[in-house]
């Protein structure tokens, strides 16, 4: 049998990648410029209001990243003309039609070059605007579907999606759509998104009509969509959207070639293009940073629950992978859906991260201002919800009380330290109340169609190994101590500290 490659699949390749600012979008932009530099061309959709600007955000907010450090060092003097001749940043946006590429030409030469798109542009914030969240991340694949239908030489899609589009499900989840069976027959009732789409338009007009200030129209559409998605079994608004957003491209996609990828807890790079690389905190680092600072000491948090992380470069890694597998058709599944992670294969629970926390916060601790090291505690663990409550109650909302009324007595005398501490506490509460739905998780993913398309791909081409996604190769305390901490530190906190004290 003649082997194939996935290099070979990808040389002379143009692809369209929607969310190339975000995490994966980055990581997955880099991985295909440095194994692949004979890829035909890279268009990323930059949200700008015109294409200089969406180059200098691209250069900007990409390529001057040190995540292309390694690029940059093997392509020497050559960097920028490969650059400037292979990547093409695109003023647009999925919340506008046409992916708001204005310009005839430009839009007519896209469809008739495209052969591959990656749709990973997502709002992932837990408790976003429902206005946005719906715009992007259920409609956005919408407008994202309509295009690639233009897309003469097409041979793939993948949309970045995520596990947690189950809800809060628990026992073993499938890669298909049973956990969103109960969704699926409301849409065919009802057309879901006309339906939510002029709810959000009228509370908007009713907000306006009040003369409603910026922050309350804020606030508001973030309760809408948090009561939205309670209202059909999901935890916040962004795994809500999303969750339709499977629905709709499962129903809307029609013969169009298309790979569902679900990322469960993305985390920093494993080994390339060097390991610990990550831009931002993500879910499970807003816990380990406010650990780490001392302000957190408590969460709802089921020490025998599975954590699932999985290091954003595999994540890429899968879907280069599936890119070239399923356009081959070596596994002739139309629609195929891939869990990205760790649970089922090597899963690393709750207690155990929040030891690897311990050892590695107390070893290496931050400084207060005047310098004296924060010293952090176990993290206690209350297994549900009312357990936590409880005992926030008796430690510090009974204080917090007692400290306003003394604030109130001796006019206003301990304001600043009750403001510090009110703040802290509100923040910890939010915290726990957002992360509750994972820090409690009872559901392990299955990736049986993940393991059969690493298999597929060993069988069929050379260059197989250089695409990583086997999560059993991860040393979990190795990673995190070694790895994930450090780099959580070395790319976002100590930056954050530097743009903290210029202020």
């Amino acid at each position: 049998m003649k082997l194939n490659s996935i290099l070979g699949y990808l040389e002379n390749k143009t692809i369209l990648v929607t969310g190339a600012t975000g995490l994966l979008g980055m990581v997955f932009v880099e991985k295909i410029l440095r194994v692949q530099p004979n890829v035909e061309k890279l268009y990323l959709l930059v949200r700008a209001s015109t294409a200089d600007s969406a180059t200098h955000r691209m250069h900007n907010e990409i390529i001057e990243k040190e995540l292309f450090r390694v690029l940059r060092e093997k392509m020497g003097a050559e960097f920028d003309s490969f650059i400037s001749k292979k990547v093409i940043a695109i003023s647009g946006d999925v919340t506008s039609a046409g992916l708001g590429v204005k310009e005839f030409k430009l839009r007519e030469q896209m469809c008739n070059e495209i052969q591959i798109i990656l749709h990973s542009a997502a709002s992932v914030n837990f408790d976003e605007r429902y206005d946005i969240a719906l715009d992007v991340n259920t409609f956005g694949v919408l407008r994202v579907l309509s295009f690639a239908e233009k897309c003469l030489k097409l041979e793939m899609l993948v949309h970045v999606s995520t596990a947690y589009v189950c809800g809060e499900r628990a026992g073993l989840i499938l890669e298909d759509f049973s956990s969103m069976d109960e969704l699926t027959k409301e849409i065919t009732k009802t057309d879901l998104k006309i339906l939510e789409k002029t709810m959000v338009v009228d509370k908007l007009n009713e907000l306006k009509a009040q003369d409603a200030s910026a922050r309350v129209i804020t606030n508001t559409m973030k309760d809408l969509g948090s009561a939205r998605a309670k209202l059909y079994g999901w935890p916040n608004a962004y795994v809500f959207t999303k969750a339709m957003a499977e629905v709709y491209l499962q129903h809307s996609k029609g013969n169009l070639p298309v790979t569902v990828i679900r990322p469960t807890v993305v985390t920093s790079t494993y080994k390339e293009p060097f390991p610990g690389w990550i831009q931002s905190f993500r879910t499970v680092d807003s816990i380990i940073g406010t650990y780490w600072k001392g302000t957190l000491t408590c969460l709802p948090m089921d020490p025998m629950a599975v954590i699932d992380m999985i290091p954003v470069d595999m994540v890429a890694d899968s879907i280069i992978t599936a890119m070239a597998v399923n356009a081959n058709k070596y596994l002739g599944k139309a629609g195929m859906i891939c869990h990205v992670g760790t649970s089922l294969r090597n899963p690393i629970n709750m207690f155990e991260l929040a030891n690897l926390m311990f050892q590695y916060c107390s070893k290496n601790p931050l400084l207060h201002k005047d310098g004296s090291p924060i010293k952090v505690d176990k993290l206690k663990m209350f297994t549900t919800m009312a357990a936590f409550l409880s005992y926030m109650q008796v430690r510090y909302m009974l204080p917090l009380e007692g400290l306003k009324f003394l604030n109130k007595e001796f006019d206003q005398y301990f304001q600043e330290l009750y403001v510090n501490y009110n703040g802290k506490l509100m923040f910890v509460m939010r915290l726990a109340e957002i992360y509750r739905p994972y820090s409690l998780y009872k559901g392990i993913f299955d990736d049986t169609n993940l393991e059969e398309l690493r298999r597929t791909a060993r069988e069929n081409y050379t260059d197989a190994g250089i695409f990583n996604f086997d999560p059993r190769c991860i040393d979990w305390e190795d990673y995190i101590m070694r790895t994930h901490i450090p780099g959580l530190w070395k790319h976002v906190m100590i930056k954050q500290n530097q743009n903290q004290s210029r202020l």
